[in-house]
């Protein structure tokens, strides 16, 4: 187990490239299951996570190799439909097999989902849709097992916009008979560099990107090859990193367009966003002391909860007191109680985080709790005074690719070490 080592109070300065989204790498790699033959999947980025969806993968059957920048996925033999509970424990991406396997085998077992300790996060929904489509489903045991001949088109309602719910029933209805109609669909950027991965291997989709989604089901796919988006929550945390340490970055191979929200609330907090070279860059100059604002995580395109907690620790250092609600998940305010040991003033109360701005961080030992937890202590740890040690580090290399060399890269001292605990 490692633990990072962060020297903190320097002023940032100098050029950081953004890798690709791991949130959209990861079910793009399980479109590979929809088609056979050698699947290339570029700008992928090397994490803990895609490692893991790998070994999955070759479980089914598959063959995978990673390259540096890219996952390379033959899946002309598939021999398994089980995904068990030893490789996604961590991960709650796994659960995005079971609509691929569906509507290839017609058979899938798959471990119920593990992943960050932030909430419930149900796959209810996903279950629902694929009954409708008629899937017959068991609960078993801790493993979901669905069967069923062919997928038939439905019109399918989300209770609440589900990512991952309306990423699986899109792969599933690319192979079903008939159409499928999703109401209440995720409007998330991923969600639809996915849907544009699935097109690209012939499958017939419209509305990505929009509350309603139609899937004309066609009888096979082709190999896909696709490059993924640039990760927008790595472009925030680095926004982020430049409001609370002063700083003067500019951030390439980014879309300024997937942080729309964001943006607005870091300019009301009186960091200066620029977009440039044709709105695939930006540069962020972060104040003396940031302004206090309030947010209200929200789905796409609102503030992402996966931006909460940095910006929260941003909110930390500001001038004046800031509200934090988050609707999202219940459980994330975890890392609430790391900041408080750096000084921070925070109270909370139910999904509301009350924020009193103080002067200065001073650094401490911090515990990471959850991948953006981890996030937000890199960030606090920068922005203080004095070192600050972030333990179980191993949340972070889930999500966030060579993070000490680009750090380093724009003058942060930090040092990655073995940890004892």
């Amino acid at each position: 187990m490692d633990k990072l080592v962060i020297q903190g109070r320097k002023r940032l300065k100098g050029e950081v490239k953004i890798s690709g989204a791991k949130n959209a790498a990861l079910p793009v790699m399980v479109a590979s299951l929809l088609a056979s033959g050698e699947n290339v999947v570029n700008r992928v980025p090397n994490l803990a996570d895609v490692k893991t969806m790998g070994k999955l993968l070759v479980n089914l059957g598959a063959g995978f190799r990673y390259e540096p920048g890219r996952a390379v996925i033959n899946t002309e033999k598939l021999v398994g439909y089980t995904a068990p509970y030893d490789l996604v424990k961590t991960m709650r991406a796994s659960v995005l097999v079971i609509g691929p396997l569906l509507a290839r085998t017609g058979m899938a077992k798959v471990s119920l989902p593990g992943g960050c300790a932030i909430g419930a996060r149900p796959i209810n929904l996903h279950l629902m849709g694929l009954k409708k489509m008629g899937a017959e489903i068991d609960l078993e045991e801790g493993y979901v097992i669905a069967r069923c001949k062919r997928l038939r088109g439905d019109v399918i309602y989300f209770d609440i916009p589900t990512v991952t719910g309306t990423e699986n029933i899109m792969m599933a209805a690319s192979l079903a008979e008939g159409t499928t109609i999703l109401e209440n669909a995720a409007k998330e950027p991923e969600v639809v560099d996915l849907a544009n991965a699935l097109s690209a291997m012939g499958a017939k989709i419209r509305g990505a990107g929009e509350s309603i989604i139609e899937i004309k089901g066609v009888n096979g796919l082709r190999p896909l090859s696709h490059t993924i988006i640039p990760d927008r929550v790595e472009t925030g945390t680095f926004m982020t990193i430049a409001g609370m340490t002063g700083g003067d970055l500019l951030i390439k191979d980014c879309r300024p367009d997937h942080n729309d929200a964001l943006i607005t609330k870091l300019r009301e907090s009186g960091v200066i966003i620029e977009t440039m070279e044709n709105n695939t860059a930006l540069r962020a100059f972060g104040p003396d002391r940031p302004s206090a604002r309030d947010i209200k995580t929200m789905p796409y395109p609102g503030f992402p909860t996966d931006m909460q907690a940095q910006f929260m620790t941003l909110m930390s250092i500001s001038n004046g007191t800031s509200t934090i609600r988050e609707t999202i998940f219940e459980n994330r305010f975890m890392h609430v109680a790391e900041i408080k040991r750096m000084g921070a003033d925070i109270s909370i109360e139910g999904g509301i985080a009350t924020v009193r701005g103080v002067t200065k961080l001073k650094g401490a030992d911090v515990m990471a709790t959850d991948l953006r937890a981890s996030a937000s202590l890199i960030v606090a740890g920068l922005g203080a005074e004095g070192k600050t040690t972030i333990h179980r580090l191993y949340h972070l290399d889930r999500g966030y690719e060579r993070i000490e060399e680009k750090l380093r890269a724009i003058g942060a001292v930090v040092d990655r070490q073995r940890d004892v605990l």
